[in-house]
């Protein structure tokens, strides 16, 4: 996902927010993203809600912290550089508590930092821009290893994401990454690859260019021809006729659609 600097953030009223509230379901797997951008907490947030997790959000250090003693999380998305103190100091104040799965979120891309966030602990390490749907897969493979090392406080299993999509000669293979069509590997960037999974993932729903940029690539502001440049891109690599697109279509005064399962068959 790749998301424009925003200023950092107390996401709502409360430096810590439930999205219902109460003590969770028992069977619910609990998830603390730990993000001073509003805009990257809110998106992770809502895919990992999406995909059946329960989510809390901290806007800073001491909240993160707060919010791991009042209840603790099954698996913390955590940035690096955060207000009060960095995700280092609050992976560290958090292990205190108990055995937490981590996810280290940083806008870093260094060698050095990805190696000092595993070196401390950190079961897995994701440099922005990033992709949700990747984030959500990270976050079940990672807790079901914990749960495997009998860490967390187990009894629920992580949702099943559904790993490959496919809609008449067109599949995607979450997991691994990879587009075909008709059996054969498509050549896609990862943006054109987000693009392509989220529009089968929902198949004849119209999406606004400035929908796509928000819920495929997380960005709440920005150039929404960006939009259009990938759906040629992407329309020239799997469209028959790129010129006369019968697959992703054009929904005039709307966005785009990608057509119905019946109509990718042909």
């Amino acid at each position: 996902m790749s998301t424009p600097d925003t200023a950092s953030a107390v996401v709502g009223d409360d430096p810590v927010t439930d999205r219902d509230g109460g003590e969770p379901a028992l069977d619910v797997l609990d998830v603390l993203v730990v993000d001073d951008d509003a805009t990257v907490a809110e998106v992770v947030a809502a895919y990992l809600a999406r995909a059946g997790y329960r989510v809390r959000r901290a806007a800073d250090g001491p909240a993160a912290v707060a919010a791991a003693a009042e209840r603790l999380p099954d698996l913390m998305v955590l940035d690096l550089m955060l207000p009060g103190f960095d995700g280092y100091e609050v992976h560290q104040r958090v292990r205190a508590l108990g055995e937490v799965p981590v996810i280290m979120l940083t806008a870093r891309g260094e060698e050095g930092d990805r190696i000092l966030g595993l070196q401390v602990g950190a079961d897995d390490y994701v440099t922005k821009p990033f992709s949700p749907r990747e984030l959500v897969l990270r976050a079940g493979s990672v807790l079901r290893r914990a749960r495997g090392h009998g860490r967390g406080r187990g009894g629920a299993e992580p949702p099943q994401t559904p790993e490959i999509l496919a809609l008449g000669r067109l599949e995607v293979d979450l997991t691994a990454h990879q587009a075909r069509l008709g059996g054969e590997p498509l050549a896609l960037t990862g943006r054109e690859f987000d693009l392509l999974a989220f529009l089968m993932a929902n198949p004849g729903q119209a999406f606004s260019r400035a929908e796509l940029m928000q819920q495929v690539w997380g960005w709440s502001f920005g150039d929404q021809s960006t939009v259009t440049v990938h759906v040629r891109r992407l329309r020239e690599k799997i469209e028959p006729d790129p010129a006369a697109p019968s697959l992703i279509v054009t929904v005039w005064g709307v966005g785009y659609r990608l057509e119905a399962p019946e109509d990718l068959d042909a």
